[in-house]
């Protein structure tokens, strides 16, 4: 494996530092280091250094990336997105697997090293795009590690069978339960949650459930999931996606519903939407709640919007939350690197000795002009190989 020296680069917009690359991982941070006598050296130039940017929601099965233009007509609702996506999958025969791929190596080049993607389950499709979003994941470690939920996008317990297609998933290497909208989706918040807690528990994996759910329905929802997760001790182990409830309802019954998450550390994945309410980044923060984002959706039939850029990410989140200020803007890229590789479970995360060397260098002065600028990515190293130069991925 590659010995790599990387001189010059500033861990966040520090002093400026070397970095050694040894056996994938970071062996030592420091200026001035000895180089190696088999090392393969690395101007930075004074780049600022990111830890490798980590996607905490992302649905690669879906998107049309490096294909023809999706014309959006669908109706308003969600329950129109989610018929209408069927209807266009089975009349286009969309390749999960080439686009999820086209999508994944896109993220790569722009400095994301780690990424949390739910796979649609559902009668249609079965577990094909589970299984071509698996491939993409195989296809790309060890520079892109790909966590894949296998998620019910059309429900569980109004779709026959779902259910049981989730097992099988999790059973053939899906690492991540998935769920969605217990009573607006399924209109049996009870039976989805036996069902989703079931699994769980059957197969030792963690759970991340879509809450799009509004108003005093949403926190309906999620006090049963808090409860079930007290119950069975499931500390850490769940994730609420979206929560805009979260951002509706009064705020004693807020505080109360996330001090219950903060002491079962049950994390929020946000992907900061224009439109929608969104969980307060500061207020959740104050709870002592995770948080962390992702951009959902990116050119698929629900959305024309969003890049495989997780810079352009934290900016979205910034704008959503009001963040101004070079501090508070270090908290969305919080969302993007730290909090999502705990919200995640990602391992031997971060820009310190002994982590997984996945590194990223722009020309930006701060971490805040790096998230507004949106800069090309100079350099991507994953897994400790250069894997992108100037925002294009190598062979």
């Amino acid at each position: 494996m590659t010995v790599l020296l990387i001189r010059n680069v500033r861990p966040l917009g520090g002093a400026a530092v070397d970095v050694l690359v040894a056996q994938g991982r970071i062996a030592a941070l420091g200026p001035d280091l000895a180089t190696p006598a088999d090392a393969l050296q690395e101007d930075g130039g004074g780049a600022l250094l990111l830890p490798g940017l980590i996607e905490g929601h992302a649905h690669l099965d879906k998107t049309t990336w490096g294909g023809p233009w999706y014309r959006n007509a669908v109706g308003p609702t969600r329950m129109h997105r989610i018929d209408n996506e069927r209807a266009w999958r089975s009349a286009t025969g969309h390749d999960a697997a080439a686009r999820s791929l086209a999508l994944a190596r896109a993220y790569l080049a722009n400095g994301t090293t780690r990424m949390r993607s739910h796979a649609d389950i559902d009668p249609d499709i079965g577990l094909a795009h589970l299984r071509a979003t698996l491939r993409t994941a195989a296809l790309l470690a060890p520079h892109l590690e790909i966590q894949v939920v296998a998620f019910p996008q059309s429900g569980v317990v109004r779709c026959p069978g779902v259910a049981e297609l989730m097992d099988v998933a999790l059973a053939e290497g899906a690492h991540v339960v998935g769920g969605i909208d217990p009573c607006q989706i399924d209109r049996d918040p009870v039976a989805q949650l036996d069902a989703l807690f079931g699994l769980v528990e059957k197969h030792g994996k963690p759970l991340d459930i879509h809450l799009h759910e509004p108003g005093e329905m949403g926190a309906f929802s999620l006090d049963l999931i808090l409860e079930r997760t007290e119950a069975l001790d499931l500390r850490g182990q769940v994730t609420i996606s979206h929560g805009f409830c979260l951002g509706m309802i009064g705020a004693t019954e807020r505080d109360a519903l996330l001090a219950r998450m903060a002491r079962m550390d049950v994390r929020i994945a946000t992907t900061a939407p224009a439109a929608s309410a969104v969980p307060p980044l500061a207020i959740c923060h104050a709870a002592g709640v995770t948080v962390y984002g992702g951009n959902d959706g990116i050119r698929d039939s629900w959305t024309p919007y969003a890049r495989p850029d997780m810079l352009d990410r934290a900016m979205h989140i910034g704008l959503r939350n009001a963040l101004r200020r070079d501090d508070e803007l270090d908290v969305a890229l919080d969302c993007v690197t730290v909090s999502a590789a705990h919200g995640c479970g990602f391992a031997d995360y971060g820009l310190v000795v002994g982590a997984r060397a996945d590194l990223v260098l722009v020309d930006a002065e701060t971490t805040g002009q790096a998230i507004v600028a949106t800069p090309v990515r100079r350099l991507v190293v994953a897994g400790g190989e250069i894997v992108a130069r100037d925002g294009a991925l190598l062979d």
